[in-house]
């Protein structure tokens, strides 16, 4: 039985849809067990209308919880039975085999890294989202804003994890890999991404292709797209703007008349599956690469959907050996850990 823990206080509508989608995730996973953790109270009175099998249920009553107003370290630190510190711990302990949580991004990197601690020879944890692509599948991006400041070994790390987490979670056996920069020439780019460049065309353990530029994302030959978290985050949230203003300009376009109303009648299904496509919640959260345990970060407004397949997400990754991958990875590794006394 894999067991995933929920953080079931953190986001915008907590704990009601956390509650509804770890019970959707029950249902269709007959070999999970999920630990809601949070207000007992608020948790049961969600559960009242939910049909679900209570032997592989189990809640943990936490009395505080860490909002997104609040100084992420401050808060890890203070807040000791917080829905979110707590369920790291039950991680750490290993009553858990991994997480999931939808609380503010900067407490759970804290915590990540305070209560549950990286894995030996990782630089810098990252977090890596899914990103929707032209093939109808995603690309993962690594790192999207965990690390605003990169050195080239980082970059490298990024590499190599989320490689491990392609192969491990979703059977990508050979995933490909690019790097982000404002061109494919080896000499382009900041001596950051020239560095990074000449590093990861050393590393055997991955298939690095090069140099790509941030249109790759969505419609490149890759699997893996590498950066830092800076760069990383701002195409990340370009990508989410342009979804969200192309079906804006699509819905004011077919509203335009009475023969534009029809087309979209007409174009109904075909319009239904691009929007699924470009779904970003529907591949659910970034995999925080680089602990010791399995961690999704959801959506700060994930609904039901989106934590059913987070969960979904962290009970694939334990089951794939993830974190053992990464771990064995980085120890046939000599050329990136003869460079870890630099990070």
């Amino acid at each position: 039985m894999t067991r995933i823990v929920v953080d079931a206080m953190g986001g915008d509508f907590a704990p009601k849809q956390q509650v509804i989608g770890a019970v959707e995730a029950l249902r269709l996973d007959k070999q999970l067990y999920v630990i809601l953790v949070g207000d007992e109270p608020q948790i049961r009175a969600e559960l009242l209308t939910l049909p679900h099998d209570e032997r592989r249920l189990e809640i943990v009553h936490t009395t505080e919880v860490i909002t997104m107003e609040e100084v992420p370290t401050k808060a890890v630190k203070t807040k000791k039975d917080s829905s979110l510190v707590v369920a790291f711990r039950m991680l750490k302990e290993g009553k858990a085999d991994g997480l999931v949580t939808s609380g503010s991004t900067g407490a759970v990197l804290t915590a990540g890294v305070l209560v549950l601690g990286r894995l030996k020879g990782v630089s810098r944890p990252a977090l890596c989202p899914l990103i929707p692509n032209h093939k109808g599948k995603a690309t993962f991006l690594c790192d999207c804003g965990a690390n605003l400041e990169c050195k080239p070994l980082y970059l490298a790390h990024f590499a190599m994890m989320a490689t491990a987490y392609a192969q491990a979670a979703y059977g990508i056996k050979n995933p490909k890999v690019g790097l982000l920069n404002n061109g494919t020439e080896d000499h382009k780019g900041l001596a950051l991404q020239q560095e990074a460049n000449a590093l990861l065309k050393t590393l055997s353990c991955i298939d690095y292709v090069g140099n790509v530029e941030a249109r790759d994302l969505m419609y490149g030959d890759i699997d893996v797209m590498v950066a830092d978290g800076f760069t990383g985050n701002i195409a990340m949230k370009a990508v989410e703007g342009c979804g969200k203003a192309v079906s804006t300009m699509m819905k004011r376009e077919f509203k335009r008349n009475l023969f534009t109303k029809l087309r979209a009648v007409m174009c109904g299904g075909i319009l239904k599956r691009i929007k699924k496509g470009m779904d970003y919640e529907g591949l659910g959260g970034a995999m925080f690469l680089g602990l010791n345990k399995t961690v999704v970060k959801g959506h700060g407004n994930s609904k039901a959907k989106g934590f059913s397949i987070c969960i979904a997400q962290a009970a694939n990754a334990v089951r794939g050996n993830m974190v053992e991958n990464i771990r064995e990875m980085l120890d046939k590794t000599e050329i990136v850990q003869a460079n870890t006394t630099e990070a």
